[in-house]
């Protein structure tokens, strides 16, 4: 199969997957973190974040593809400016071809971008007609822009992504999408205290610490936020999890 076919055959599985949220009960860190996965890998860029409107309306880091990408997410959020941010209250992409140019535009979130490995940046809003809840940050190690094409999956991605979560069964008032947004919103707070025990405990980083959680979550068939709050409590065991790393490795 060619690098092509291979790329439309991921794409349309993708699709598919951000689809089964309309029918299926899910797990809503564990999907956005897929989609910023999927974003690295069909689309020409390096990482990928995503932000989500909490209670009060404020948006908060809930997935990357990064530990790095994660840090500037929070850096844009911090400094309230960036991207991500302006995209969310535009409603519209928001393209940087190259952050070393951006000072004016970002003073302090072009500057950290480029200090982290991040030579240019597209922000999508995650929308459905008027409606936005969020946005997706896709960063790039080069200057430059996506194409004409992979921004247009990109926003198709981040489209269908945010139909799932506004479509999700029972999902018909405002209100309880918001109420469902604040608990994923709340589940990256446990997962960041499970992530930081297991870096410290078993040696790793957190990258490797959040890869370890997630695989083990996908093998005990267990939401990742119940197993981050199992093992953030002390009731998972999680001695044998270094060996489970040094096999995935070896």
């Amino acid at each position: 199969m060619s690098m092509g076919q291979d790329r439309e055959q991921l794409l349309a599985e993708t699709f598919v997957e951000l689809a089964d949220t309309l029918v299926a009960d899910f797990d809503v860190v564990d999907f956005l973190h897929g989609l910023a996965d999927r974003c690295v890998r069909l689309l020409e860029v390096d990482a990928a974040g995503l932000m989500l409107t909490d209670q009060r309306g404020s948006l908060r880091v809930v997935a990357s593809s990064s530990e790095q990408a994660r840090l500037v997410e929070l850096f844009q959020l911090q400094h309230e400016e960036g991207p991500c941010l302006e995209s969310y209250r535009i409603g519209q992409p928001v393209s940087e071809p190259d952050l070393a140019a951006a000072k004016d535009r970002w003073p302090s979130f072009a500057p950290a971008a480029v200090g982290s490995g991040f030579a240019a940046v597209q922000a999508l809003p995650m929308r459905l007609r008027d409606e936005v809840v969020g946005a997706m940050n896709l960063f790039m190690h080069t200057p430059g822009r996506l194409t004409e094409t992979e921004l247009r999956v990109g926003q198709a991605l981040a489209d269908v992504a945010t139909i799932g979560l506004l479509q999700e069964r029972n999902l018909r008032h405002q209100e309880v999408l918001a109420e469902q947004l604040q608990g994923a919103l709340n589940s990256r707070v446990m997962i960041e205290q499970a992530k930081g025990l297991l870096a410290e405990r078993l040696g790793v980083n957190m990258g490797q610490a959040f890869e370890l959680l997630r695989g083990q979550a996908r093998r005990q068939n267990r939401r990742l936020a119940a197993l981050a709050g199992a093992v953030a409590d002390g009731s998972e065991d999680v001695t044998g999890w270094d060996a489970i790393r040094h096999s995935r490795s070896g």
